[in-house]
């Protein structure tokens, strides 16, 4: 039986840049749920509603995104497009940047808006196995999971090799070998089985006031500050979700602020101007390419595990 589908055009009021919005949704290039074909997006989503598939263009020149989607979420997806987009993100109009190296990014971003897809378990289950590991292990683990116990996306996805993600419910059943055959340690495969057996307490986070709502995050054993923000950016629409706790995040803002890089006391100093608006900060600063030159070796991936 050929899956539903549900159709949108969305003329928004301001300029929407997918690639910039989204990018951040997107899990390396090898994502299973991510493919760029025929000058459309198409992502695998879990929705409340089910498995997903989405065809997304843009198209500036006419000033409307396209959306089809098709599975038993499609409905969900659509309607809940701009929100998904940004389009709440009332910020951006009146961000005022106090670096000049911000207000360079804004200019060369004006369709950029922190998104708010609504799915919590989406942003938070890979931010769990990217955890204090380098992005090519983050990103091989994840995409080895998906592979493994997800699912075909819904209608013309799957001709694509698009996948859906798997539900909480099948990821708390995935055993520690299958776990460890795909590269993620003990730790974090433990915080990923536990968030997802509270998967029906975290999903109402969308519902709460920011602040409420990171403080349950962190609440919960293995997640900390870190992978707490890194879900508000993603799924909560959260502007003052800074990554503190990241490898790079503070020395390359305090290098493209500043010319030198700074720790995480430093870049809440660097950024107390922006008041509850510092993700933006961080994210343009990202979007521009404004990272410090790297003069040693990269860390190496762990080889401890018996990745296969």
């Amino acid at each position: 039986m050929p899956a539903r589908s549900s159709r949108r055009a969305w003329r928004p009021a301001h300029q929407v840049d997918v690639g910039a919005t989204w990018g951040t949704l997107r899990r390396g290039a090898g994502d299973p749920a991510w493919r760029v074909a025929g000058g459309s997006l198409w992502r695998g989503i879990r929705t409340p509603g089910g498995p997903t598939t989405l065809r997304l263009q843009s198209r500036p020149s006419e000033g409307v995104v396209l959306a089809e989607a098709w599975g038993p979420g499609a409905d969900w997806v659509v309607d809940r497009l701009p929100v998904m987009l940004g389009d709440e993100d009332g910020g951006a109009r009146a961000f005022v940047p106090h670096h000049e190296p911000v207000a360079l990014a804004m200019r060369r971003f004006p369709g950029w808006r922190v998104p708010r897809t609504g799915l919590v378990m989406e942003a938070l289950v890979p931010a769990i196995i990217e955890q204090k590991v380098t992005g090519q292990e983050a990103f091989s683990g994840w995409r080895r999971i998906v592979q493994r116990f997800g699912e075909a996306a819904p209608g013309p996805g799957a001709a694509l090799g698009l996948r859906v993600p798997p539900d909480p419910a099948t990821l708390a059943m995935v055993p520690s070998w299958e776990w460890l055959r795909a590269g993620v340690s003990p730790q974090r495969s433990d915080t990923v089985v536990r968030v997802c057996r509270l998967a029906d307490r975290l999903q109402d986070l969308p519902e709460l006031d920011l602040v409420a709502a990171r403080r349950r995050l962190v609440s919960v054993p293995g997640v900390g500050v870190w992978t707490a923000a890194e879900t508000a950016q993603r799924a909560l629409g959260d502007p003052d979700a800074v990554s503190f706790g990241d490898y790079h995040v503070a020395a390359n803002i305090g290098w493209a602020l500043t010319g030198h890089p700074v720790d995480d006391h430093g870049l809440v100093e660097l950024l107390r101007p922006y008041g509850r608006e510092r993700y933006r900060v961080q994210r343009l600063l990202e979007l521009s390419g404004a990272f410090r030159p790297r003069r040693g070796p990269r860390m190496a991936p762990r080889r401890h595990l018996p990745v296969g």
